[in-house]
């Protein structure tokens, strides 16, 4: 699926389900510098979406409600990523509004959160180095938390078909390749996604092939 398409999909998705300044403001739009983002480095990086959570409501250490760019989800593992443009708004920035920016962000990292900033400047113009640092820390997680023992030998034998395949691989070449049922062919695929051992190469909801995880492409079976 091409970016628009997925891209699209993805905000319907989530202004279908959230409520509230949530909703509002998904609902007025993406702003310029968090589109480039999806489109120059994460759909770059991972070609989906899934478990991506834009303008994430988090309660602050104020009890009041912040919102986030944009959140990774995942059991023990949370990324929040912010869009930083210089503009008026950091220009002319108060000192206790700084501070408040700096200590919010040390709430994020108490919480648990990993925190990734990115310029505008680095997007439009450093996009392979924006895809490099969400890489690099994704494969430090992954590699911290997951390994290839891990994996039953029809889970193994699914990521090592993905591995040598030249294209995305579909539920129906898994049930040729493995003798299986297509029901057990998505539950394999599924779960190697949550295990972020593959991810979705066509669709966002109905996920019709699956890659290799960008942060799996040097793995050895």
């Amino acid at each position: 699926m091409a970016f628009d398409e997925d891209y699209k999909e993805f905000l319907e998705w989530h202004r279908n389900r959230r409520s509230g300044e949530r909703r509002r403001r998904l609902i007025a739009g993406m702003g310029h510098a968090e589109e480039l983002f999806l489109r120059a480095v994460w759909w770059r990086t991972f070609r989906h979406f899934s478990n991506l959570h834009p303008q994430y409501e988090i309660l602050d250490y104020r009890e009041g409600y912040r919102y986030l760019d944009f959140a990774y989800i995942q059991p023990h593992f949370h990324v929040a990523i912010e869009i930083d443009g210089f503009g008026p708004h950091w220009r002319n920035i108060s000192s206790w509004q700084f501070d408040d920016h700096c200590q919010r962000q040390n709430h994020l990292v108490i919480d648990g959160w990993y925190v990734i900033r990115f310029t505008y400047n680095q997007i439009r113009e450093q996009p392979r180095l924006c895809q490099q640092t969400l890489q690099q820390l994704f494969g430090r997680w992954l590699a911290n938390g997951s390994s290839s023992e891990e994996l039953t030998v029809l889970e193994r034998e699914t990521v090592r078909m993905a591995a040598r395949s030249v294209r995305p691989i579909t539920p129906k070449e898994l049930c040729r390749h493995l003798d299986i049922g297509p029901d057990y062919a998505q539950h394999l695929l599924r779960g190697l996604v949550e295990k972020q051992w593959l991810q979705p190469a066509s669709g966002n909801v109905r996920i019709r092939s699956y890659d290799l995880h960008a942060s799996r492409n040097d793995i050895r079976l």
